[in-house]
């Protein structure tokens, strides 16, 4: 089996994690600075073996898009395109940012490391992958 990798794409940052190869555990993979995006993933993609990609949906409480959708729906238009062997999904976010505050908290980190936007980001996008993994498990 192939990777299946996640994005939680933002304005200035992206975080990204992956699964392993049998597609069990999610674990955060990087955070990186939006505009360099492709370029990492480009990379990524030539080394590691990825049958898909999860992108993070920006939506409201009330079930809306979000503000994000604007650059999130372009950016996976053009992962479409360069990557047309590869599906790119999408995976409701709402609350990943307050879930990955919290893990930070369970897991006892110090408040100077929770403050830190780049693991925040990179917590997220695990926790986006390792709930869409759970979603195909049930069915």
């Amino acid at each position: 089996m192939a990777r299946i990798l996640s994005i939680d794409y933002g304005k200035k940052r992206s975080g990204l994690a992956v699964s392993d190869p049998l597609q069990i555990i999610a674990n955060g993979l990087a955070t990186v600075e939006t505009v360099r995006l492709l370029d990492f993933l480009a990379d990524y993609l030539h080394e590691e073996e990825v049958e898909r990609i999860v992108v993070g949906l920006p939506k409201t409480m009330n079930n809306q898009p979000s503000e994000n959708m604007k650059r999130v729906e372009p950016f996976v238009n053009r992962l479409r395109k360069l990557y047309p062997h590869i599906p790119v999904e999408y995976y409701d976010e709402r609350f990943t940012s307050r879930m990955a505050h919290q893990a930070m908290i369970d897991g006892g980190l110090k408040k100077k490391l929770r403050q830190d936007k780049e693991l925040v980001d990179e917590i997220s996008a695990t926790i986006i992958l390792q709930g869409y993994m759970e979603s195909r498990k049930r069915l």
